[in-house]
């Protein structure tokens, strides 16, 4: 297939890397011992399901619909979804509670539900005063706000906040689970946060991909920086912090999980260096594509206390490194180093989804999440494919608020009052004049 997207000698290269990067070596096909395992008892396990569906489709999908409507300037509906939410919020911080042992799931959908009611309705409360909402400006106090901050510094940080509500309902969404099954708590919460911090901005930077892919003034952007120089600026940036904060230098001894993320920290930062340099004058360079193979490379050679982690974090390493791969394809042979081709082709939908994909991976291979899969009966591969599938409906969900975006400005664009513009108006006016004119001359 290759071949006839790319040509001969392009398919060929094609087909070198992606074999590149299956011949990884093989992992033992051992199972891990799940005798001392015992099958969790989880009560009310059908309306707790269908609490965290509420929450995922009230908390999560409804406010980033939200804030589709505020980015494309659409306001008031945007903050009648918000206010949809802020009732759901409600609800859930003052009503719903679950027969809980030790209280530990009521606790966490109460305080996760009250920050979200403060955030929401500081949302709302902006949105309010950029649309002009009658009840609110009449207020003296609120009406000099207003005025004093004025009506674009308003939209921002109505759309600042709408996309923090979203975030917020990503990270309750996820909560959900933990919570429920009673994992990654104590000694283990660490290693949750960060398997759940750095997974979470693979998905963002597949969303970031994704969204400079379907928006066609971003894709079709001519300014002096490339989207890899902001890559490169990014990565290298974040290996400064990576090499000086993972270890405390000079204060305690290293250990083996220090070496592994200071060295990644130190490839991010040399390789982000490089990448700045390469992609000067706007050019394009694919040095933030190999950083990212490398980092998969990295993450999948990490030893593992259970079998089944090893092979989750292989698969993680596996799909990483065919997103660089992929990206390097787009850029070097599909684009041929331009930044955009016109149109999307289907092989650019790719690269995103496999940062998608590695991202909810990585948040799905803590430990004590993969004992819980042990403890279920279940094996690495049904597991992964459950994985995959949600990185399928996640993507799916990125694409779907990108192309609502997308519909919704271009409707505005097309409408007859935007497309009313100051010249026709003047044009008009004119005319009148002139008619003016030439009726009083004919009186005469």
């Amino acid at each position: 297939m290759p071949a006839f997207i790319f040509g001969p000698r392009t398919g060929l290269v094609f087909y070198g890397i992606f074999l590149a990067l299956l011949a990884q070596p093989a992992k033992c096909m051992d199972m891990d011992d799940t005798t001392e395992y015992t099958r969790p008892e989880i009560v009310e396990a059908g309306s707790k399901t269908f609490h965290w569906l509420c929450t995922m489709g009230l908390l999560l999908i409804v406010p980033s619909f939200a804030a589709v409507f505020s980015f494309a300037g659409k306001l008031y509906m945007s903050i009648f979804l918000q206010l949809v939410s802020l009732i759901y919020a409600l609800v859930e911080a003052l009503i719903l509670r679950f027969p809980d042992a030790d209280g530990v799931e009521n606790r966490t959908s109460r305080g996760t539900a009250w920050f979200l009611i403060v955030l929401i309705g500081l949302t709302i409360l902006f949105g309010s005063l950029a649309s002009g909402t009658g009840a609110l400006v009449h207020n003296k106090r609120l009406k000099s706000i207003v005025t004093k901050t004025g009506e674009h510094k308003l939209h921002i940080s109505h759309r600042t906040l709408s996309f923090a509500v979203v975030l917020a309902g990503w990270v309750k969404t996820c909560l959900a689970p933990v919570a429920m099954f009673g994992f990654c708590r104590k000694v283990h919460t660490g290693q949750c946060i960060a398997h759940g911090v750095m997974g979470s901005a693979f998905v963002v930077y597949g969303f970031v991909y994704s969204m400079v892919l379907v928006i066609p003034w971003l894709r079709n952007n001519e300014g002096p920086y490339s989207q890899d120089r902001i890559d490169s600026w990014v990565m290298c940036a974040w290996g400064i912090v990576n090499t000086f904060t993972e270890h405390r230098w000079g204060r305690e001894g290293w250990n083996h999980g220090d070496y592994q993320h200071t060295a990644m920290g130190i490839v991010w930062w040399a390789g982000g260096l490089l990448g700045i340099f390469l992609s000067r004058g706007g050019r394009r360079t694919f040095v933030p594509s190999l950083l990212i193979i490398f980092t998969g490379w990295a993450m999948s050679e990490h030893s593992q206390h259970l079998i089944i982690s090893t092979k989750v974090h292989a698969l993680f390493g596996l799909v990483l490194m065919s997103g660089g791969a992929l990206r390097i394809i787009e850029i070097s042979f599909l684009l041929k180093d331009r930044r955009s081709a016109g149109e999307i082709m289907s092989f650019q939908y790719l690269a995103p989804f496999c940062l998608v994909c590695s991202g909810i991976l990585f948040m799905s291979a803590n430990e004590e999440q993969l004992i819980l899969v042990l403890r279920l009966g279940a094996d690495h591969s049904a597991y992964s494919l459950v994985v995959i599938s949600a990185a399928f409906v996640t993507y799916l969900w990125i694409l779907l608020c990108l192309e609502l975006y997308l519909r919704l400005v271009l409707a505005s664009e097309k409408s007859p009052l935007t497309s009313y513009k100051v010249g026709d108006v003047t044009d008009f006016e004119l005319d009148n004049l002139e008619e003016g004119s030439s009726s009083v001359g004919s009186r005469r």
